[in-house]
């Protein structure tokens, strides 16, 4: 009789384990990559929750990206925006953050690294280039052996409108 088996593989940035089921043929396996996500299909949802997010200056949630196209009499679903978000931001269409909350927060940014200064009190978002800090993490990095190194910071404080 069959059993049950592992398989491993490996690259030489990552190690995975597949299990494969009795009688059952095993599975393209996927990794999560630094590199961006092909982009998603081109929707009418999609388009509208693009627009939604393009229409916001600052970073949204989901949820506040649904209640706009809500007032905006669409019909989009939660879990759409949701899942649109998601993969927007994987294939690098839209920049995602975690607000001091805890939720993923969504905006539409310039191409290439960046980082970004947020306004605590409006939301008010500022794009910056660090290169001296990309080049401290990058010496830093090298020092401890890591290779391939990625990052995200972001600075959360009152702008001059709100101080």
């Amino acid at each position: 009789p069959r059993t049950a088996g592992t398989s491993p593989s490996s690259t030489p940035d990552t190690s995975t384990t597949s299990t494969t089921a009795i009688g059952t043929p095993p599975t393209v396996t996927t990794m999560t990559s630094t590199e961006p996500a092909p982009s998603p299909r081109q929707t009418r949802q999609r388009a509208e929750i693009r627009q939604a997010a393009e229409a916001l200056a600052t970073f949204a949630t989901a949820q506040e990206i649904h209640d706009q196209l809500r007032h905006q009499g669409s019909g989009v679903g939660l879990a759409t925006v949701y899942r649109a978000l998601q993969a927007m931001a994987a294939s690098g269409e839209l920049d995602a953050i975690r607000t001091p909350d805890g939720q993923t927060a969504y905006r539409t940014c310039s191409p290439g690294h960046h980082h970004h200064l947020i306004c605590r009190a409006c939301g008010r978002t500022v794009e910056v280039a660090l290169p001296s800090i990309e080049r401290l993490v990058g010496g830093i990095a090298a020092q401890h052996g890591f290779t391939k190194l990625d990052h995200e910071m972001e600075f959360y404080g009152i702008c001059a409108e709100c101080a």
